[in-house]
């Protein structure tokens, strides 16, 4: 399965990693949230120029005993709640790194 989504990390956003994981606070709303150890690989590989099935096939795939559709569906799952809440962009093509400001 192939996905022509990308997506980078907002800019109105802070993050730090605690052991496996990522805490992430947006600027915005103060909301605060807590990325277990795979959406945080993912988190990490947001750079808006790389699309999300790479990411799934190279970063999850090759570290978890995972179905690689199920950890595609389960990470565009995951990308588009993070988006919808404003803690990434998303797009149907790269972004380049002078929209992320």
């Amino acid at each position: 399965m192939k996905s022509g989504l990308y997506f980078a990390r907002s800019a109105s956003v802070a993050a730090r990693r605690m052991g496996v994981e990522i805490i992430v606070m947006s600027a915005m709303d103060s909301s605060l949230l807590t990325l277990n150890e795979i959406a945080s690989l993912i988190w990490e590989a947001a750079d808006g120029l790389t699309p999300l099935d790479q990411i799934v096939a190279s970063t999850i795939c090759t570290r978890f005993d995972v179905e690689p559709h199920r950890a595609l569906l389960d990470a565009e799952e995951m990308v588009k709640c993070l988006a919808a809440r404003g803690f990434l962009k998303l797009s149907d093509q790269p972004i380049p790194s002078h929209e992320l400001r």
